[in-house]
């Protein structure tokens, strides 16, 4: 591996190009119109307009980006997260131009990318899953009678996609239909398939998964888990490692589970097993259930580099160039906290702020502190894309010193021109329930009047 082409921008581009860097590996980025004068665009060795600013003419067009790494002489392709990240067709289509996948097999991808198969997988596998329904039956009175039958609360989940769309709650038998034709909407809408499943919805749930890695040799291991719990809208805006409260016994069940759905589909490179866990009476080794798959790289995997020492791009790297994978540690070390600085307005229901970034200064990076991003002051903040500005890391030998630095480092951020929400991070980083150790997928839900008072 000589060339990379990198299919994505952003911070995530830019945070590959480091890497590939540091590995004396050249780097190609793609760019839309909209992103002509963008971060990622200006790191690269060399940069290639692959079409308008939609998406879909631009970072999901796979002949076009196929096109700039032959007009680049690239030997190598990494999809990032994101886009084309989990899209077999991608992986089939690199293989077939002789380009080197920085990624699972398209055949792993295709296993996990259906939530419902991927439950069957699981389940055949001997991986714990929630009581639900994914079967074949796509009338709306079969689900509503298989809701009655899981008991209420339920959640309706889109079948295919991930990211808290085509996601609802149903509480109430009456609110099932309404509740249903408006998941089915938003699938289709955001991936072209209006197919939904059903989940038994835990009241105190807490949404954990494990980073794994495995290699072109039958080797996996896990690096521990990270807490995903702080979400809005049932998108990550907080992530920690490792999860509060987490027992050995638990990582070790937990880790094996991971490990055995792993095996089960013949998982090659970085991929994330999520797990949802029924914390009503706190964390419990045998009170977990498999969620979903992930066969990526994770927007918050620099908290597992954090607690680990490790670089989780060279891995990816390594492992597609065919070596075995590197030693991993025993345990995890200290605690890592990373949060999602975004352009939206947490007051107006987390509404997008696009707009030009009149200023963007964040604290120094050290030892302790990482900012990962893709953008600068004077940069245009479009409505095309993700609202993502970059991502603020901490670590510390605990989690309260790793708090203290969040709460240090987000003060001294100063991001104009566009809203964000710093200061509701800022606010979660202080709170005394949050510090103790009270995560919960409903926490930002259950405490927006406290953390943002009118």
């Amino acid at each position: 591996m000589h060339k990379l082409l990198i299919a994505n921008r952003g911070e995530i581009a830019c945070r590959i190009i480091r890497t590939a860097r540091r590995m004396g590996i050249a780097t190609v980025a793609v760019y839309s119109d909209a992103d002509a004068k963008a971060l990622h665009v200006e790191m690269a060795d060399a940069a290639v307009a692959i079409g308008p600013a939609l998406a879909r003419d631009s970072y999901l067009n796979i002949p076009a980006i196929l096109a700039a790494a032959r007009s680049t002489g690239a030997d190598a392709l990494h999809p990032g997260y994101g886009f084309l990240s989990e899209n077999p067709e991608l992986a089939d289509a690199c293989a077939a131009a002789g380009l080197t996948f920085v990624g699972p097999p398209a055949a792993a991808m295709r296993a996990m990318g259906l939530k419902a198969e991927a439950k069957a997988i699981a389940r055949t596998a001997g991986v714990p899953v929630l009581p639900g329904y994914d079967g074949e039956e796509p009338a709306d009175d079969i689900l509503a009678s298989m809701a009655e039958t899981i008991g209420y609360p339920v959640m309706i989940k889109a079948i295919a996609g991930g990211g808290g769309r085509g996601m609802r709650r149903v509480d109430q038998p009456d609110a099932f239909a309404k509740a249903l034709a408006a998941a089915r909407r938003e699938a289709s809408s955001s991936f072209g398939d209006a197919r939904v499943m059903l989940e038994k919805f835990l009241s105190r749930p807490r949404h954990i998964e494990i980073q794994v890695f495995a290699d072109q040799h039958g080797q996996a291991v896990h690096l521990f888990e990270r807490d995903c719990s702080l979400q809005r809208r049932n998108q990550k805006i907080l992530e920690e490692a490792p999860a509060p409260g987490m027992s050995a016994a638990m990582r070790a069940s937990m880790g094996a589970a991971a490990l055995k759905l792993v095996h089960a589909v013949g998982y090659v490179g970085a991929g994330t097993v999520e797990f949802i866990a029924d914390v009503a009476d706190g964390l419990h080794p045998d009170r977990f259930y498999f969620l979903e798959m992930n066969t990526r790289l994770q927007v918050e995997h620099p908290v597992t580099e954090m607690i680990t020492g490790l670089d989780l791009v060279e891995w990816q790297i390594r492992i597609a160039r065919g070596e075995a994978l590197p030693t991993a540690p025993a345990a995890p070390n200290g605690h890592a906290v990373e949060v999602r600085l975004c352009a939206e307005d947490p007051r107006r229901n987390f509404l997008p702020s696009p707009g030009t970034l009149t200023d963007f200064t964040m604290p120094p990076a050290t030892a302790q502190r990482r900012i990962d991003t893709g953008v600068r002051a004077g940069d245009e903040v479009t409505q095309w894309y993700d609202p993502l500005l970059g991502k603020l890391i901490v670590y510390a030998p605990t989690r309260h010193a790793a708090l203290d630095l969040l709460a240090e480092s987000l003060a001294a951020c100063t991001i104009t021109g566009v809203r964000t929400n710093r200061d509701l991070l800022h606010a979660v980083a202080l709170n005394p329930a949050f510090r103790n150790g009270e995560v919960e997928t409903g926490f930002l839900a259950q405490r927006m009047a406290e953390l943002l008072p009118s």
